[in-house]
């Protein structure tokens, strides 16, 4: 029988067991962090320099602000309507951590992120990586066999440079480039 305790486990979920094993708490199953040593993260050499942003398809930008300040706490630090691609987006900071949650919806019937919503309801579009030089990190990718959306990167949201890996190059995932606009000053 199952033993169901009060307090949650501390075993990582999806860790697969092996199958000979009676007590999946008798020894600690959990593998190694390998990006981490004596709790420092190890430099690596990456052309990602961070999470910029993960984007999310909603069908109505003004109610998914409002959910994510009610159930997360979290509050807009920018926002804009971008023409051309179609879209009113609102950038949510997720604590200190630099990374945003951006909130997509659609302007018009036809633009990217009505597709997507007709096609797969409200969710996960796409997920933002920082880099440092987007022509760069591009080209890098291209030579790799990975193509982008764009011969040139275009400007995105606050002034950012910003191209996408084509999905079927990468496992089904939209990712997309985001080199930050230069700062004011």
């Amino acid at each position: 029988p199952l033993k169901v305790d009060s307090e949650p486990c501390s075993r990582p979920i999806g860790v697969r067991a092996p199958a000979t094993m009676t007590d999946p708490f008798e020894n600690d199953i959990r593998a190694p962090n390998p990006c981490v040593d004596d709790d420092n993260i190890m430099p690596m050499n990456s052309l990602l320099t961070r999470i910029d942003h993960v984007g999310i398809a909603v069908a109505d930008l003004d109610t998914a602000i409002d959910f994510y300040a009610r159930t997360f706490g979290l509050s807009v630090v920018h926002e804009e309507v971008n023409e051309r691609q179609g879209v009113r987006e609102a950038m949510l900071a997720v604590g200190d951590s630099g990374s945003c949650i951006q909130l997509l919806a659609p302007l018009t019937e036809t633009s990217t992120i009505a597709k997507f919503l007709d096609r797969s309801g409200p969710g996960i579009q796409q997920i933002a990586y920082g880099v440092d030089d987007i022509e760069a990190a591009a080209q890098t990718l291209r030579a790799s066999g990975v193509r982008m959306l764009f011969e040139t990167a275009q400007v995105g949201t606050a002034g950012s440079l910003t191209n996408f890996c084509h999905p079927k190059d990468c496992g089904g995932v939209l990712v997309e480039l985001v080199q930050a606009a230069p700062a004011h000053g």
